[in-house]
């Protein structure tokens, strides 16, 4: 079985290396226009704000296995079949957007507000805030979003194999439930602990080596 593990496991990996990548380009700029649209920021837009925020809102509140399903139609449209690591990226990139973009507004909540005053009254232009303030005052904490993240999508890959995604989560219902086989289905959750354990351990040193405070 081992070759069957190995490539389950890397179209585990292709899954969230994708969804990952389109959640971190889509994700950062929603989230920071979450908290610069807010009530009091230098770009507060009440409309904006209540727009993207019902969306993000809305598509976290769809469970995935449900979102995944919906999404079919425009998987299909996209990439041609709904079968396979590269069509579960899309419902995990969907679900990962919002999710992503709520911890990075997260992370620049946590920001001194006299910092981002202080930069307004030296006349500093709100690209400038963003790209010199927000970003590498939260930067750290925007590290431990990816890894959040990143651990978040294991769990939905697993969900997306069900569904014809492939990854570890097909390998273990096809073989080990199906199957009856104990020591498939004992290697995939050894497999997925000891990946989150690892996602879990890196990000926290990235986090730390990068928090100047």
């Amino acid at each position: 079985m081992l070759p069957d593990i190995w490539k389950a496991f890397k179209e585990t990996i292709i899954m969230i290396a994708i969804s990952v990548s389109i959640s971190l380009v889509i994700g950062l700029p929603l989230g920071i226009l979450l908290f610069v649209s807010d009530k009091g920021m230098f770009w507060e837009n009440r409309f904006i704000k209540n727009v993207f925020g019902f969306a993000v809102n809305l598509v976290r509140s769809i469970p995935y296995i449900i979102l995944l399903v919906a999404l079919f139609p425009l998987t299909n449209l996209l990439i041609g079949s709904t079968i396979g690591p590269v069509a579960a990226s899309v419902s995990l990139s969907v679900a990962a957007i919002p999710y992503f973009a709520r911890l990075v507004e997260s992370s620049m909540r946590e920001i001194d507000k006299g910092v981002v005053e202080a930069t307004i009254a030296v006349g500093a232009t709100p690209w400038m805030i963003i790209k010199d303030v927000l970003i590498p005052e939260a930067r750290s904490s925007i590290i431990r979003g990816v890894t959040l993240t990143i651990i978040s999508l294991v769990a939905y890959s697993a969900m997306a194999g069900v569904v014809g995604g492939g990854g570890i989560g097909d390998l273990a219902i096809r073989f080990g439930y199906y199957r009856y086989d104990d020591t498939i289905m004992i290697a995939t959750v050894a497999i997925l602990v000891i990946l989150v354990q690892l996602i879990q351990l890196t990000g926290e040193l990235v986090a730390k080596s990068i928090d100047k405070r």
